[in-house]
């Protein structure tokens, strides 16, 4: 990691106006209540939640909320709000505007909603303006990491309905900035908002999220000074172009460091293909991870045999232990046993413009991996991220891919939001002895450390379905001007950026 040297401004206003920021992951939706998705990168800087993470933590500490604790049963947890709190139109943040903010997301549970993250509250209760007690249907030691997701981002109840989504370009609230224009697929103006209360320690007054389609033009945009720094959507190109010292990067600064978000294919069991588990786990066998991580995005990505993540506890290497390397022979095999003709017809979908400009020559690597072996015949359908959505809610893609930024630094959420009926797949899954059994078992323990065998035997579970193929683990890239500071700092464990951390640098 490259990590640069010279003094902090206390203010962060700067000379040069707002610090500018590029990214190619826009929102879907500006309403907490219906985005279960990168819309939380914009979400986190201009809503609050009861917890938040400050830099460098990895558990949630209080940030709308002045304290919160659990009963010694685990099944009622209890925030004190700070006191003063106000949303940025003036509205009073009380206990009231909490339940508020809970309760709709379970009642409008919208498709593209994080209700899913709500399974084990019963209800939410207050006592005074400043008591918010929530009771549980079970013990559940990760419900304070829940709480501190942009999925629980305060909303007035005047402004934000019961029973409705938001439909228009505004957004109230009461985190470090407010949003003071928006330009849907353009750019997010978002200014310090001056009645906030809460953890972030803001070293600028003005930061602009500007959304690009894909990451060429980003970094255009960055040589060119039209952005101060990259967030998401780096592609491997430009990743490895950045890394060397040319005229092109002159005053410009790559930042590298650890990923926990990961990457994957999911089989629909609406598909008469994808349904049977031979087809599954002869492609299992078949995909070259290596190859991808290396060919596709030239090693800036890790290949994955897991659903949980390299650095999490409990990781284990299951797909790996069962099917090796890649194997052609070994995956006619698994068909020719089950009675499977051959080749076996596939459509793999993807969308453009979400997880990175190098996804369609993922897919297209994929589709001559299974091609190439003779056992499949592969068609590749693509769409733009808000109709790729509404489509695998609705079950339209036999086989589609996805990503997934952490909502919480745990392995419980590289297990929990992908089985059960209602899940972020939109495909139920399932999987009575994880469910019922061991994340119910393991969310009874507050240390994390003992929860390590009930992970392995859920990452063993899901390697007998593959109804879920991992495919590799991202590493995080920043590219930024020399000039701005507090990039390597600014990401929290779920990978959001803060903008709150960026700052221009006063001297050398």
């Amino acid at each position: 990691m490259v990590v640069s040297c010279g003094y902090l401004s206390d203010s962060g206003s700067g000379e040069k106006g707002p610090i500018v920021v590029g990214t190619t992951s826009a929102p879907s939706t500006l309403d907490p209540a219906g985005a279960w998705d990168g819309s939380w990168e914009l979400f986190r800087n201009v809503y609050q939640t009861l917890l938040a993470y400050p830099n460098g933590a990895t558990a949630p500490e209080p940030d709308a909320a002045q304290s919160c604790a659990f009963s010694t049963d685990h099944r009622t947890y209890t925030c004190e709000l700070r006191q003063g709190l106000k949303f940025s139109n003036g509205d009073k943040l009380d206990a009231a505007a909490v339940k508020h903010s809970v309760d709709r997301i379970r009642a409008i549970n919208a498709q593209t909603g994080p209700a899913g993250l709500l399974g084990s509250l019963d209800k939410v209760e207050t006592r005074g303006e400043r008591e918010v007690v929530f009771r549980l249907n079970k013990p559940d030691a990760t419900f304070p990491f829940v709480l501190a997701t942009p999925a629980l981002s305060l909303v007035p109840a005047v402004s934000y309905p019961d029973n409705s989504l938001r439909k228009d370009s505004r957004i109230i609230g009461s985190g470090p900035y407010r949003l003071d224009a928006y330009d849907q697929g353009g750019e997010a103006v978002l200014v310090r908002n001056p009645s906030y209360k809460g953890l972030a320690k803001r070293k600028n007054d003005a930061v602009t999220i500007r959304y690009f389609q894909d990451s060429a033009t980003m970094v255009k945009a960055l040589r060119d000074g039209r952005i101060d720094i990259t967030y998401q959507g780096l592609a491997a190109d430009d990743v490895v172009a950045l890394e060397n010292k040319t005229d092109d990067n002159k005053g410009l600064e790559l930042h590298e460091g650890a990923g926990s978000a990961i990457n994957y294919l999911v089989f629909n069991p609406k598909d008469p293909a994808a349904n049977n588990v031979a087809v599954r786990k002869a492609v299992a066998q078949t995909v070259d991870r290596a190859a991808i991580a290396h060919k596709v995005y030239q090693d800036t990505v890790e290949p994955l045999y897991s659903m949980v993540p390299q650095g999490l506890t409990g990781h284990t290497t299951p797909y790996f232990d069962v099917f090796g390397e890649p194997d052609v022979g070994k995956a006619r095999k698994i068909l020719a046993e089950a009675d499977v003709s051959t080749p076996v017809p596939l459509t793999l979908w993807y969308t453009t413009d979400r997880y990175g400009s190098d996804t369609g020559l993922e897919f297209k690597e994929i589709k001559a991996q299974l091609d190439a072996s003779g056992l499949f015949t592969v068609t590749l359908k693509s769409r733009p991220w808000n109709a790729y959505v509404l489509g695998y809610q609705k079950g339209e893609y036999p086989v589609f891919g996805r990503g997934w930024q952490p909502d919480f630094p745990d392995p419980d959420n590289f297990i929990a939001p992908f089985v059960g009926q209602q899940n972020a797949l939109g495909t139920p899954y399932d999987a009575r002895k994880i469910t019922d059994v061991l994340l119910p078992r393991s969310r009874q323990q507050s240390d994390r450390a003992d929860v390590v065998k009930d992970f392995q035997e859920a990452q063993r579970l899901l390697v007998d379905d593959v109804r879920l193929l991992p495919l590799w683990q991202g590493k995080q890239y920043l590219a930024a001007d020399e000039d701005i500071a507090g990039g390597e700092r600014s990401l929290d464990p779920a990978t959001i950026m803060m903008v709150w951390e960026l700052s221009r640098k006063t001297s050398w």
